[in-house]
């Protein structure tokens, strides 16, 4: 069974068992994931958000199950013309036994990949967190200097680690601002959630 076959495998069980999604596969392209939530949007689902888990930052893609009646449609006529999803079976919008997009559904993939970017890009970048690292990183690394008597290493250090930071931060504002630029001219409506972070509702779509 192929990667993508295996992903397609999981997918399909957690669509015919749950309520809510939550896609984790450490080492799939951003790509892969788009592929995912196009399916199961396909199948009566819709792309919630994003986190970032543990010290390696794996990323979690979650979707719910939408209730409105053009998601029910979607699902029953997606269950009709495909009812047998899986390993060597065709699913919605994807070439045989892959995740690569045929071209209808090639616009729509893309869109859902920079959703997802752009939401894990806003979940990496906590201001808060970072800046606490960067300086907690600097005052450590003088205490360090001070006890031990080693400037010449520990110093640089205490001066690199808050520029590194707050570097990091900076280009991790350029890009969201550039994906920000593609969702709003691809009709995303800009929203805050719960925590106050700028995210984007793409419109419903229509053509599965």
């Amino acid at each position: 069974m192929s990667i993508a076959d295996r992903h397609i495998t999981s997918l399909m069980r957690q669509i015919s068992t749950r309520n809510a999604i939550e896609l984790v596969h450490p080492f799939a392209e951003l790509q892969t994931f788009g592929a995912l939530v196009y399916i199961a949007e396909c199948y009566g689902f819709r792309y919630e958000s994003v986190r970032l888990v543990g010290k390696q930052r794996i990323l979690h893609v979650q979707l719910v199950r939408d209730p409105s009646p053009l998601a029910r449609q979607r699902a029953a006529a997606n269950s009709a013309a495909f009812p047998d999803p899986g390993p060597g079976r065709p699913v919605p919008g994807m070439y045989l036994g892959s995740l690569t997009p045929v071209p209808e559904a090639q616009p729509d993939v893309d869109l859902i990949t920079a959703l997802i970017r752009h939401d894990a890009l806003g979940a990496a970048a906590n201001r808060r967190q970072l800046q606490f690292i960067g300086w907690g990183s600097a005052v450590l690394f003088l205490l360090m200097a001070v006890l031990t008597g080693v400037y010449a290493v520990l110093l640089p250090l205490a001066v690199l680690m808050p520029a590194f930071m707050l570097g990091a931060l900076r280009v991790n504002t350029s890009r969201r601002a550039k994906l920000a630029k593609q969702l709003t001219a691809a009709g995303c409506t800009p929203v805050r959630d719960a925590a106050g972070l700028e995210r984007y509702v793409r419109p419903v779509p229509q053509g599965f």
